[in-house]
């Protein structure tokens, strides 16, 4: 009888545990899905490249977006504070980090760019759009990467 009151309780208790960890919901999206809300990247990156958040703050750490730019799309030198988890959904990409050869993503494909490692990205020709998921683990950040002109 002991036993069975013990584990009674154990499992209320986890129970009571797993249901009010959390307030969020549950949330699935497609890159192409109209309740997605798309705004612009940083100005250095180009016209035509737009981020819509998924999930999270991007002032706070945990931050899931979409990152798209058109078809045919340099995008240029940059690095961020986070590491990037990413998966393309749409397009094919070119990315290539500083002293590593490129690698080519194609739709489905995952990719790690760790933190403070310069990169550049194109977008090949093709009818879709480049469509990055992005999972970073700090706040959302940019920095352009400028080659100083020498003598200056």
């Amino acid at each position: 009888m002991l036993k069975k009151t013990f584990f009674s309780l154990l499992a209320s208790a986890l129970m009571a545990v797993n249901t009010g960890a959390s307030d969020e919901i549950a949330l699935a999206f497609s890159y192409d899905d109209s309740a997605l809300t798309w705004g612009p990247c940083p100005a250095f990156i180009g016209e035509g490249c737009q981020i819509a958040v998924l999930h999270g703050d991007p002032a706070k750490e945990n931050l899931d977006i979409f990152f798209k730019v058109p078809a045919d799309f340099a995008i240029p030198h940059h690095w961020h504070t986070s590491a990037e988890r990413m998966v393309l959904v749409s397009g094919k990409l070119r990315v290539t980090y500083d002293n590593q050869e490129s690698e080519v993503l194609t739709k489905g494909m995952y990719a790690y760019g760790p933190s403070k490692l310069p990169h550049t990205a194109y977008c090949e020709k093709g009818d879709e759009p480049c469509v990055l998921f992005i999972a970073f683990e700090e706040p959302i950040d940019a920095f352009e990467v400028v080659k100083e002109t020498p003598g200056k």
